[in-house]
């Protein structure tokens, strides 16, 4: 089984309104980011029959040919991965007419959004990709780490002989160690402030990982933030992140989505619920 590492942390971010202050909780770290050359060897060495520079190339062709296809208003679907889609992010404030809304002035970006499938045979919804995975605090793993080294180091000095060769090769050696591990490990990260505001007679939960998150709470760059939402018999509920649409999958009544914190303080706007057929998206 994989192993994913986390850190458990204290929100010490003081805010009046937030029940998180105080409070701890779990964030993934990550040891490396592999590039398309690193992915395509290790593809290649898992029982492929493409070397290692035919996979690199069709991973780049995927990725020329994804944006391409976003760029023409399509989803693209990848069958037991997911699905991949735009999405808009407005400037504040919008315009105060639909006839004045202006491309040019009032859209600020273009998002690439990533919903997993959740095909039965291969779910990969936040609440089934967790049971694929092995947690390893990074505390102790690095504490572990630390301990192996230092232990390495006495043993290259006891038979060495002699101090100043054995702490030549242990600062060459420690200092790549040190380098390496300044990238991988905790990295400084920032609040920011999730201001949510609802509308509609249904009902609706945030989460992360299962708790519950409310308006004013302080959330970390990243943060995976899940929405849930039972609109009113025969309505079509909505949501927005920073005036941007938020993809709702239907399933039994109950719409659910999800998103990343953006890098700075947000607003989610949430409607549980408008007449069928005005809600803005499609529902393929």
């Amino acid at each position: 089984m994989s192993k994913i590492l986390y850190e458990v942390y204290q929100n010490d971010i003081k805010d009046s309104e937030s029940v998180m202050f105080g409070k701890w909780y779990a964030r993934l770290k990550s040891i490396e980011t592999l590039s398309t050359e690193k992915l395509a060897k290790h593809i290649s060495e898992h029982g492929s029959v493409f070397t290692a520079d035919v996979v690199e190339g069709v991973m780049k062709k995927v990725k020329t040919c994804l944006v391409e296809m976003l760029l023409e208003s399509k989803k693209v679907k990848i069958a037991g991965l997911g699905t991949f889609y735009l999405t808009a992010e407005c400037q504040k404030g919008g315009a105060d007419k639909e006839e004045d809304f202006n491309v040019n002035q009032h859209l600020k970006a273009l998002h690439i959004r990533f919903l997993p499938d959740q095909a039965q045979e291969d779910n990969l919804s936040s609440r089934e990709f967790i049971k694929k995975a092995e947690f390893v605090n990074i505390k102790s793993l690095l504490s572990g780490k630390a301990e192996t080294e230092a232990e390495g180091g006495d043993n290259e000095e006891n038979e060495d002989g002699g101090q100043s060769q054995g702490g030549s090769q242990n600062g060459e050696q420690g200092g790549s160690q040190n380098q390496g591990g300044s990238s991988t490990g905790p990295e400084t990260t920032e609040n920011y402030a999730l201001t949510i505001t609802t509308s509609g007679n249904g009902s609706a939960s945030v989460t992360i990982n299962g708790s519950a998150v409310t308006s004013g709470s302080s959330l970390n760059e990243d943060d995976e933030v899940e929405l849930s939402i039972t609109p009113a018999t025969g309505q079509v509920p909505t949501a927005t992140l920073n005036g941007s649409e938020i993809e709702l999958t239907e399933d039994g009544g109950v719409y659910t989505g999800n998103f990343a914190m953006p890098g700075q303080a947000s607003t989610l706007v949430i409607n549980t619920g408008s007449a069928s057929g005005d809600d803005g998206f499609d529902k393929d």
